[in-house]
Formats: C-alpha cells, structure tokens, sequence
C-alpha cells in the first residue's frame, strides 16, 4: 500500500469518516498535513482502494452541508489491525523517516499512543546504518565526499531526534 493509503485507513480507523472530513485532515494548513499533504482526489481513489481489499467499509451516508450525499467510511476488523501493525514498525530506510516515521508518530500521539517504543525500534534499525555511513564519510573524497557526509549527518540528526523522543515520552 502507499503512504497516502496507510494514513487514510490510519484517520478512518480513529472514528468512522466521509473522504471530505479525511482530505481537510491532510491538507497543508492541518497536522498532519504538515507531514503528509494529499490532494482531495487521492483521498477518494485511496478509499476505494481500501473498500476493494476490504479494508474500509461503508458504514452509513450522511447529507452533504452544501454537496451529495457523503458516504462515512468505517475501519473493518482487518485494516484496524494492519494500521495498528504498521503504526508499530520502524521504517526501512532513512528517507523514510520525513515521511512515513513522522506520519506515524503524529498518528500514535493522536491515539494518545506513547512514543518511545516506535522510536527505540527505529534507533536499533539504523543501529547499523549510522556507524557505516560514518566510515564512508570519512572514506570519500570530491563530490561522492559530499553525498556521503550529507547521509551521514542526516542519519546523525534522526538519530538525536529519536533518542529526544524517546527520552521525552518515558
């Protein structure tokens, strides 16, 4: 599934929602749409796609304040229990982390969910990452120096990030 899909089935899981009420959350000007901004067509075509693999299903349809009719979708057995799994796992790759690990971390502070769990899982994946990213730092020269460095002090800034987070959600 994509990120977009993950964080529409994550809001309609919270409480039941019509695709209008999940596009406003993921708008610029929202919390979470500071992480994730999804133009309102994404939201529909990603609650069909969640419909399809029975992950949402219809659970009534109200009047629309100025439109049609809105159908509110709720969360079946299986997607709240794939979303729960996801919002658990640490993310595979550091570019992931502007992403999908905030995304995450809003959602579970949302949920009144604690932090530091997900954040010591993410800290031990990039365990590994950092030290080798150090070293070919350290290793490189001309412009591959610069790429290296840049990963390297990346990898650097999320790891004090998490180590925060996990300090300030103990």
């Amino acid at each position: 599934m994509s990120l977009t899909d993950w964080v529409v089935l994550a809001l309609v899981a919270e409480e039941p929602r019509h695709g209008f009420a999940v596009a406003k959350e993921l708008t610029p000007e929202a919390m979470l749409g500071e992480a994730w901004t999804v133009p309102r067509p994404l939201v529909y075509r990603a609650l069909d796609h969640l419909r399809d693999g029975g992950l949402v299903a219809p659970a009534r349809t109200e009047a629309g304040a100025q439109g049609p009719t809105r159908t509110v979708y709720r969360a079946t057995r299986s997607g709240a229990a794939r979303v729960a799994r996801w919002l658990d796992r640490p993310v595979d790759h550091p570019r992931d982390v502007r992403t999908e690990l905030l995304v995450k971390l809003l959602l579970r502070a949302r949920r009144g969910r604690p932090l530091a769990p997900l954040a010591r899982r993410q800290l031990d994946r990039f365990a590994s990452v950092s030290g080798g990213l150090e070293q070919r730092a350290a290793a490189a020269a001309g412009p591959e120096r610069v790429v290296a460095r840049w990963r390297a002090e990346s990898i650097s800034a999320i790891r004090r990030t998490l180590e925060a987070i996990a300090t300030d959600d103990t």
